[in-house]
């Protein structure tokens, strides 16, 4: 009983992390691509938003609901020997890894945007950002779509 709860806490979160971040990474990147900058302006601030609201606890609800499934499953964690759980950790690690340094530029990009004057282009560091931005956002992304094949195929 305990197992199904917490499994059941762990795939919601698992949903939720993964549905905002490619649903706000969209509209992020839909807006750019606008270069409309009162778009920009609204959407930066609502993906910071939404990563505060549900990103980060989602962040926070899978390693320890996670690790608590492990515990009451009993499975195998052995790092010599890695298998899909120790993997998954490493991928998890790396999503975080791209996902730190993104918050940092996603209130960047707001900032540069919310900041200059309508009647001027947007600043090339913008662009910059947007670039790094886009470029941290893949291998998160992937670590992800590969983290959720292995918890339900469990490969090795």
């Amino acid at each position: 009983m305990m197992y199904l709860a917490i499994k059941t806490i762990h795939v919601i979160s698992s949903a939720i992390l993964f549905g905002t971040g490619i649903g706000t990474a969209f509209f992020m990147w839909m807006a750019n691509r606008s270069r409309n900058r009162q778009a920009m302006t609204i959407v930066t601030g609502h993906v910071m938003k939404a990563d505060l609201y549900f990103t980060t606890p989602s962040i926070i609800i899978q390693p320890l609901s996670g690790f608590a499934l492990v515990r009451i499953a009993h499975f195998r964690v052995d790092f010599s020997s890695p298998n899909w759980l120790v993997v998954s950790f490493g991928l998890y690690l790396l999503a975080g890894a791209c996902w730190l340094p993104v918050l940092w530029l996603q209130a960047q990009m707001h900032e540069i945007v919310s900041a200059v004057s309508p009647d001027l282009p947007i600043p090339a560091k913008y662009w910059v950002y947007e670039k790094i931005w886009k470029g941290l956002g893949v291998p998160a992304f992937l670590s992800l779509v590969v983290i959720f094949w292995m918890m339900i195929a469990k490969p090795f």
